[in-house]
């Protein structure tokens, strides 16, 4: 950018405008030592302390910015519109007057920011993009609108285009940035959709969904702080790595109280580690799983198989087969939640034995003394125990009696036998998958909490979320979907990612068949984003021909930058070192790109390989499953890739992930698309046709 003739009196407006947010920091600071919270005064008094102080330290939490700026840009209206000129920036900030000095970015008055256009101007005269690093301004970028605007054609559409394109050629740092100086019009209208429902968001790689649900979050937050602040905001995403790579997101649009989580942080007490087989997954994900769990629960409520004869003194009580068959039909018809019916049973129990004796005695008394006694404690596992959910899930899965019982109408031999597993000796033994999650939370949404002696408050029920963001929802199954949807308020839901990426077992083929297992309190809304931002063309053509492979009816992401190194082409011939070829790739990339960070993206087996590689040539790097992105350079499985961007990537043995990969080809898409710069293809053999080169596309050979 050119220096702009403003510059100085800009700069000295930012000034102004940092001083402004000390001095409220200050005064936060000052509130805070004002109202510490401490033993004495009355309940009301110390309730009341409690409230400003959370407040306060919200507040303070807001004004926190780090490294990022305050301020990205001005707008200036025209003058039949009130000639006002407003800055917008990552949080409100006044003067010591109550004058505005910047408006948040998430207010009203700050939309035509982001949406207005030469056809539709919204009113505006001038839009101004700030560049900034910290508090130093850097450039300046001006749109002129109405009369004063320069005839450029409505181009791609983009706004502050210089700004953009400089955030794009930024090197990525390990973690997802925000795009609160660079939203643009399409993205800026997803991010200010309405509360109520679900709203689903189509985008291809690199359009900026995620950034985008992560930016709506926090505008909902920021509209909607009562009652969005006490129901909660929850977002979901695929693994940890993905959660590690976007967790700074938020925090640095000034919402720190926003929970992120995989679906296995929404289970308690159970160790998960690990996936199943996509067999085995693709059953524990089905519908018919709902079922079954209910069945294999009533199965669990049964009468006795013989009477109850309880010694009792110089008497035995009994208990008939009949009369608990009739105390078990009683209580399922008054309890919905299993482990709730268990102290019906009991008094039940406890009755009928103290009719059967000879001398009076109280039900209660009765049961006070016999509650224990082996017989009786026998006879309530037999008729109604309690069940954890886990508990629930080791008997199923290691007794194909009770497979069969609770899943004989519901699912095939086939996929009963897929379910059986040999039985630990104890249940606090079994590690579960993340595939059995959905399921320990079904079993739990059935049981119930135990029944507690003392009464104190439920600490494991179900929470719910008065908004829910779900990234990457294609590869969820009906039964993970199902899970989610029990945790809406209302029904209110972002739903983010793209059809072509589905790769798990339960790859969906359609948005409705998302739509038809997710909350219908009102119509869904669908969006799609249509432009990439962070992919080269070079880059994205040759995905394109992986994309009308493995989705056709879907149309590949129109990429702002066309310009951009092409693909590279490294074959690896029979007898050669792959490890040693991939490690070369990486040196030169690293040489290329200079600062910014380099993945290599490999099928699960090329793991290790790649790794031991890389350090017998001294390459400092790290592997994603254990250290996360924290490294220039990482040896990244493909199957945990998704939703990462990255300023380089080695793509080694596509063949190998077509191979291995249970949805090979979109997995291979997914690979293809996470370089913002530079990709390089090392393939041992045969190059998968999808990829050789044509007319229309011709990727660099190297060799």
């Amino acid at each position: 950018m050119s220096i702009h003739p403003d510059l100085e009196a800009e700069q000295a407006y930012i000034d102004h405008a940092y001083e402004c947010l000390e001095a409220a920091r200050s005064s936060a600071n000052r509130l805070k030592g004002m109202v510490e919270v401490g033993q004495g005064g009355t309940e009301q008094a110390r309730f009341e302390r409690e409230v400003i102080y959370d407040t306060v330290t919200n507040r303070l939490s807001q004004l926190h910015l780090g490294n990022a700026s305050l301020l990205f840009g001005r707008i200036d209206r025209e003058p039949d519109e009130g000639g006002e000129t407003f800055y917008i920036g990552r949080l409100a900030v006044s003067d010591q007057a109550a004058e505005v000095v910047v408006v948040d970015w998430r207010a009203p008055v700050a939309e035509p920011f982001y949406r207005a256009t030469g056809r539709q101007t919204m009113g505006l005269a001038r839009r101004r993009h700030f560049a900034a690093r910290g508090r130093q301004l850097l450039g300046i970028e001006d749109e002129l609108f109405g009369e004063h605007a320069l005839d450029l054609g409505e181009g791609a559409g983009l706004q502050g285009q210089g700004t953009l394109i400089a955030a794009l050629e930024t090197a990525r740092s390990g973690r997802l940035g925000d795009i609160v100086a660079t939203i643009q019009g399409e993205q800026d209208e997803i991010i200010r959709s309405p509360l109520a429902g679900v709203l689903v968001v189509q985008g291809g790689p690199g359009t900026g969904k995620t950034v985008v649900a992560l930016h709506r979050a926090a505008y909902l937050l920021y509209t909607h702080r009562f009652p969005l602040e006490d129901q909660g905001v929850l977002v979901i995403g695929p693994n940890r790595l993905f959660l590690a790579y976007i967790e700074q997101v938020l925090p640095s649009l000034g919402e720190a109280g926003v929970e992120l989580a995989v679906l296995a942080d929404l289970v308690d007490g159970v160790d998960i580690k690990g996936r199943d087989e996509p067999a085995v997954a693709r059953v524990k994900g089905h519908e018919a799983m709902r079922p079954l769990l209910a069945k294999a629960v009533r199965d669990r409520k049964r009468s006795l198989r013989s009477p109850l004869r309880l010694p009792f003194g110089l008497q035995t009580l009994s208990l008939s087969t009949a009369t608990s068959e009739a105390i078990v039909r009683d209580a399922r018809r008054r309890y919905r939640l299993h482990n709730a019916g268990r102290r019906f049973v009991e008094r039940e129990v406890a009755y009928h034995l103290s009719e059967s004796s000879r001398t009076p005695i109280e039900p209660d008394e009765l049961w006070r003394q016999i509650r224990k006694h082996p017989l009786v404690v026998a006879a309530l596992e037999e008729m109604w125990p309690v069940l954890s959910p886990a508990e629930l899930l080791h008997d199923l899965y290691g007794s194909k009696a009770l497979l069969n019982l609770a899943g004989g109408r519901a699912l095939s031999p086939t996929w009963l036998e897929l379910l059986h597993r040999k039985r630990s000796a104890s249940v606090k033994d079994v590690v579960w998958t993340h595939d059995d999650v959905p399921l320990l939370d079904e079993a739990k949404a059935l049981l119930g909490s135990r029944p507690k002696r003392r009464k104190v408050p439920e600490d494991d029920e179900v929470r719910t979320y008065g908004h829910i963001v779900i990234d990457e929802a294609q590869d969820l199954s009906p039964m993970q979907l199902r899970m989610l949807t029990r945790r809406s308020l209302n029904g209110s839901m972002t739903v983010v990612g793209d059809i072509a990426q589905s790769t798990g077992a339960w790859a969906h083929a359609s948005w409705d068949e998302i739509l038809s297992l997710l909350p219908d309190k009102r119509p869904a809304r669908r969006e799609e984003l249509t432009v990439g931002y962070r992919i080269p063309g070079p880059n994205m053509d040759l995905a394109a021909r992986v994309l009308a492979r493995t989705a056709p009816d879907l149309t590949p992401p129109r990429s702002v930058r066309q310009d951009g190194r092409p693909p590279k082409l490294e074959p690896v011939a029979d007898g050669e070192d792959l490890g040693r070829a991939v490690a070369l790739a990486v040196q030169d990339e690293i040489r290329e790109i200079g600062n910014g960070n380099v993945a290599v993206i490999c099928p699960a087996s090329r793991v290790e390989e790649s790794s031991a590689a890389l350090s017998a040539l001294g390459i400092e790097h790290g592997v994603a499953i254990e250290q996360g992105l924290n490294h220039q350079v990482t040896v990244v499985p493909v199957g945990i890739v998704k939703g990462l961007e990255l300023d380089a990537t080695v793509v080694v043995d596509p063949a190998g992930i077509l191979d291995e990969e249970a949805q090979g080809m979109r997995a291979l898409y997914v690979a293809l698309t996470r370089a913002t710069k530079l990709l390089t293809i090392v393939y041992p053999g045969e190059l998968p046709e999808v990829l050789e080169p044509t007319d229309a596309t011709q990727p660099q050979p190297v060799g």
